[in-house]
């Protein structure tokens, strides 16, 4: 059960009279509910994409909505179809959706009047389904599984399709009770998203507070009422008059050769491989991957242990991914060719180097010189070779990164709780749907606000990944 609510009185087992639909992905429901077959509730919209008909994004975050609505919410334009439009399928509000990743997420609500790619399943609801029942019944954990039970997906390499559909058996409470379940969790759902988005605003700024830290930290030293001279560098202003106004290139080597491995380039021995996924926005690496020197030794980057290295393609270089390789697993390591490599000198502390170029002035600075096509581009390695510093000496160099660590750890644990509670909220709101949804507490009685439509249009609106929250739509053109 979840929370405080109650159950109902009375419960019948999962299996009706014989002939019959069973529903086997339960064990029990109210005894006044009613088990009935998919295909009686809804049926299959075949209809052809009308000539006036706005084209829609099929979505697991925000349901089947305009691409143009889709592209404001994530912040990104999506590939728009121009050719065989006359193929597509044609939808109407409150049907709903099969798509490619239906086995995952649960089926996608239609919010508005348009056409999609005709390799998804409409669904055409009956009088019998109140649509925001079954918009979060179709969102249920319970539901989802029921779906990944009529076939291994991933394994036979199959779509999810009507057939599938009609595999899982639907529990149907009566009218009124459906729309007494809709609002509670339309309500309750409203709160807890609320909930979250405020907690992941508070990690934003967390996250701005640490960086902060870092900026004034790594360009302004640690004393207050130190005397200041002018770094010769408009963009950087004033320094510690102690603090040397210099450039990337005259306290660090880039890219350095590989030719100081080893002689033999056709060795077996195995070393750290180091994509670019394998380093983390925060600087983390993972070193689990490992490659032949002589599968790495031509078209890659060679770096070392202690070195740093800093992302030269968007968006990568715009979020700031980079690291110090301190904790390389071996001596040397090869990565992506998309990494440009530091090595520092005597003058500068590696992980004060990693610092420097993660810092906003070194990121907003290192966008206008960014070239290339559009979603290729790359920062170019004479701009990191010449960008201005103000260096301190190392002893104070050590003193700042203490400082950093001391200040990011406390930061860091306030950012780890709000993610938990995140976590939790999550959690709960899952529980909360697919018990409320399969009758397993009774919420009936429970006085509910109402909620604005824009307030439902996301279950999951706290995601912030475009990648996580859009399907396929968008992305190829119609072919069948």
């Amino acid at each position: 059960m979840t929370g405080v609510f109650p159950p109902y009185k009375n419960y019948t087992g999962r299996r009706a009279h014989a002939g019959e639909a069973t529903i086997p992905w339960l064990t029990s429901l109210p005894e006044h509910w009613e088990v009935i077959r998919s295909k009686r509730l809804f049926a299959t919209r075949k209809e052809r994409a009308r000539q006036d008909d706005e084209q829609l994004s099929a979505t697991q975050a925000y349901g089947v909505i305009p691409q143009k609505d889709f592209e404001s919410k994530v912040g990104r334009k999506v590939v728009r179809i121009n050719q065989h439009l006359e193929k597509r399928a044609h939808l109407e509000p409150d049907d709903f959706v099969i798509s490619m990743r239906s086995f995952q997420g649960g089926l996608e609500r239609a919010w508005a009047r348009g056409c999609i790619r005709s390799s998804y399943v409409v669904l055409n609801p009956s009088p019998l389904v109140h649509i925001g029942y079954f918009a979060h019944l179709f969102k249920s954990q319970n539901y989802i599984s029921a779906l990944q039970a009529t076939s291994n997906f991933i394994r036979d390499g199959q779509d999810l399709n009507f057939n599938n559909f009609c595999l899982v058996d639907l529990p149907l409470p009566p009218q009124k009770e459906q729309d007494r379940i809709a609002r509670f969790l339309d309500w309750k759902t409203s709160q807890i998203n609320k909930f979250i988005r405020n907690k992941r605003r508070l990690i934003e700024l967390l996250k701005e507070q640490k960086q902060n830290v870092i900026n004034q930290a790594v360009t302004r030293g640690l004393d207050p009422k130190v005397n200041f001279k002018p770094s010769g560098v408009e963009w950087i202003g004033e320094i510690p008059e102690h603090w040397d106004a210099t450039k990337l290139k005259r306290v660090v080597s880039f890219n350095p050769s590989k030719s100081e491995t080893r002689a033999n380039p056709a060795d077996e021995e195995k070393v750290v491989f180091l994509p670019m996924e394998n380093i983390s926005v925060n600087g983390d690496i993972d070193c689990s991957e490992k490659r032949t020197l002589s599968e790495v030794w031509n078209g890659f980057t060679y770096f070392r242990r202690g070195d740093v290295v800093v992302a030269k393609i968007t968006p990568c270089f715009e979020n700031g991914k980079g690291a110090h390789l301190k904790g390389l697993e071996s001596d040397f390591g090869f990565g992506t060719t998309e990494l440009i490599v530091l090595r520092p000198s005597k003058a500068i502390n590696g992980a004060f180097l990693r610092f420097l170029t993660s810092t906003k002035q070194f990121l907003l600075l290192g966008e206008q010189y960014m070239n290339g096509a559009a979603g290729q581009q790359r920062i170019p390695s004479d701009f990191v070779k010449n960008y201005s510093i103000g260096l301190p000496p190392i002893d104070e160099q050590l003193e700042i990164l203490e400082h950093i660590q001391e200040k990011s750890a406390e930061i860091d644990q306030a950012i780890s709780r709000a993610q938990r509670e995140i976590e939790l909220m999550r959690e709960y709101r899952t529980r909360l749907i697919s018990d409320v949804v399969t009758g397993q507490v009774d919420v009936r009685g429970i006085a509910v606000a109402e909620v604005a439509e824009e307030e439902l249009l996301a279950l999951d609106e706290d995601t912030t990944d475009a990648d996580d929250v859009i399907d396929d739509e968008g992305d190829m053109d119609e072919t069948d």
